[in-house]
């Protein structure tokens, strides 16, 4: 019985890519990749590390780009995101398919792969939806305003775009508490950062931060909100169908 290989990376996309070029380089048959944090609990199998290296995923990535349309792409790019176990190797299939392809002919949904990558972009794409409308922020004596989030998917990368166009004229931080990461605009770029000490970043230590400006808001917000309420009408089915329990707690008005 042959062994199984275990490609091991850093849970990077261009790692990923790294693994992808290491099956074609090393002609690996049965290959299974896995994120360097997670336990290998199977027995019988050779462990490779994979070193992350900017030209073989450069590489790689260009040669999908051949065959697929921007779209595939984007699509692509969103399940790696969602980080759901296994998906890594979902993806592998999916681009073996990809490059044995002739052409950019019709995306093949009979496919399982293929279908499968298709239906988690379009859950990462509703998260990424969800983080533009429910993200709140709050400011913070050092004129940062500050939001902390915890999304099913890492969706930060996603919602770049959206946060620096819309808030281009105020520094701002959006961090997410799961994966321990967060996106910072200076009012001339957005950078990712990370902080030795997490809890620098809880909400209940910012909340310790907040301007007088920041206080009196949020208690005219509240004030507003409860209202404009029309307690007759209250529809709760319905507003938990349009804002999931699990946003409310970024929300001023819910906390």
């Amino acid at each position: 019985m042959n062994p199984q290989t275990i490609l091991v990376y850093d849970g990077t996309f261009d790692g990923f890519l790294c693994c992808v070029f290491t099956v074609y380089d090393q002609k690996i048959t049965d290959p299974i990749i896995r994120k360097r944090s997670q336990t290998n609990n199977q027995l019988f199998t050779i462990t490779e590390d994979i070193i992350t290296k900017k030209q073989q995923a450069i590489r790689v990535w260009n040669g999908f780009k051949k065959k697929t349309t921007s779209n595939e792409q984007r699509g692509f790019f969103k399940a790696f995101l969602s980080e759901i176990k296994g998906v890594e190797n979902t993806l592998l299939n999916y681009m073996k398919s990809i490059f044995i392809k002739t052409s950019r002919n019709a995306i093949d949904f009979s496919n399982k792969d293929i279908l499968k990558i298709s239906q988690v972009a379009r859950m990462v794409e509703r998260e990424k939806h969800r983080m533009e409308a429910f993200v709140r922020f709050q400011l913070i004596k050092d004129s940062l305003y500050v939001s902390t989030v915890a999304p099913d998917f890492n969706v930060l990368p996603l919602i770049i775009h959206h946060f620096k166009d819309r808030y281009a004229d105020q520094k701002w931080l959006i961090f997410d508490t799961t994966r321990k990461y967060g996106i910072y605009y200076d009012l001339n770029s957005v950078e990712i950062v990370t902080f030795d000490n997490v809890s620098e970043i809880d909400p209940k230590t910012i909340k310790g931060h907040y301007c007088n400006q920041e206080i009196d808001f949020q208690k005219l917000w509240t004030t507003y909100y409860n209202n404009v309420n029309i307690k007759a009408r209250k529809n709760t089915k319905l507003h938990v169908q349009h804002l999931p329990k699990r946003y409310w707690k970024y929300l001023t008005e819910k906390m």
